[in-house]
């Protein structure tokens, strides 16, 4: 799939700062949920700045899909994705990643750190697997729950959010804490699996090595 360009089906806010977008699949693409892939977008002045975006879609699905967070402020690649529309092009590149479903467990994500979480959500889901699976999502308000309903439907009360600078009544508020992941998440000796900034990954793993969470149960991945 190196350097194949591909036309863009649609585009669309999923929240007011977060874009989803499905491409064209070319048919040599295999990845396993929570993969990535660097994007390029096919436009003058910027076929050589790859950003890392993880797919949303499941690797069965005719079509790629990506769920990325933009950043209009920093005049970059995601600025740039938000003039896009349909029949553009992007540029994808080789596939990479590092988190892997590898058993049940607790999944904890910050902000745009969720979206390696939704293809695997979404493939557990389509084969009855979810079993006690939980996640637990970090972010500054409501308004920045990436696929909130969908999260809701699939989990139910296993879809747990805490609020760091909006208090709202149906979700926690604060900064996520051993006290949280002890109450909130599934048994320790489960997987914990970790995606979101470096400085929330450093705190939260911290937190798990304090818990005793074996470090071969801690799968993670920085973005």
């Amino acid at each position: 799939m190196k350097n194949e360009p591909v036309k863009i089906k649609s585009i669309k806010h999923v929240t007011h700062d977060v874009l989803q977008i499905a491409t064209e699949k070319p048919n040599d693409t295999e990845f396993t949920p929570g993969q990535a892939t660097e994007i390029f977008i096919d436009k003058k002045g910027w076929q050589n700045e790859g950003r890392p975006f993880t797919f949303t879609c499941l690797p069965k699905d005719d079509f790629l899909e990506f769920t990325i967070k933009t950043y209009p402020e920093r005049k970059g690649v995601t600025n740039e994705l938000l003039s896009l529309k349909k029949n553009d092009s992007l540029i994808v590149n080789e596939i990479f990643g590092a988190i892997e479903y590898k058993g049940e467990g607790t999944f904890i994500a910050g902000g745009a750190g969720v979206t390696p979480f939704i293809s695997i959500f979404r493939d557990l889901n389509e084969k009855h697997k979810l079993g006690a699976n939980k996640l637990i999502f970090a972010n500054k308000a409501k308004e920045d729950i990436i696929l909130k309903d969908e999260f809701t439907e699939m989990l139910g009360d296993n879809f747990i959010n805490i609020l760091s600078k909006e208090k709202t009544e149906e979700y926690a508020y604060g900064q996520i804490s051993e006290d949280f992941i002890k109450k909130n998440g599934g048994p320790l000796s489960s997987y914990f699996y970790l995606c979101g900034p470096p400085p929330m990954m450093d705190a939260v793993e911290k937190q798990l090595t304090n818990l005793k969470v074996p470090a071969d149960k801690i799968v993670k991945e920085e973005f």
